[in-house]
């Protein structure tokens, strides 16, 4: 499956205004319900930004590799990935985590993603790696 990814800064204000914080040691994870872009046929999917900030990852190379990998993960990731807008910010540990941990990580934080994700009002709700709530 072809990843789709956010465009533009309105795409990526609505899904940090309105999203559900998903915390995992590897990742944080920001998740709204799919809605179509404006003008386009309603095709649930899986539309995710990884963002790496300097602060988490100053040298460009690492930045790069870390959303390389993240992009794999969720590329060959087993089952699919739920129709979700959703941003994605890797930490250190993804540089060094084995692949199939990382695939398994991005699994079990995907499966707690509700079919439906209720609207916050700005503030998410945290969830830990092995729970809800």
């Amino acid at each position: 499956m072809a990843l789709t990814s956010l465009k533009g800064d309105r795409e990526f204000r609505r899904v940090r205004q309105h999203g559900l914080v998903l915390r995992d040691p590897l990742f944080t994870l920001r998740v709204t319900d799919y809605r179509p872009r404006h003008g386009e046929a309603w095709r649930p999917r899986a539309i995710i930004g990884i963002v790496v900030p300097k602060k988490t990852l100053s040298r460009a190379v690492d930045r790069n590799r870390a959303r390389r990998r993240v992009r794999e993960a969720l590329r060959t990731l087993p089952g699919g990935l739920p129709p979700c807008r959703a941003i994605l910010l890797p930490n250190p540990g993804v540089l060094s985590a084995p692949f199939p941990e990382l695939q398994a990580a991005l699994a079990r934080v995907l499966a707690g993603v509700p079919g439906r994700v209720k609207r916050g009002g700005g503030k998410g709700q945290k969830i830990a790696p092995g729970g809800s709530s």
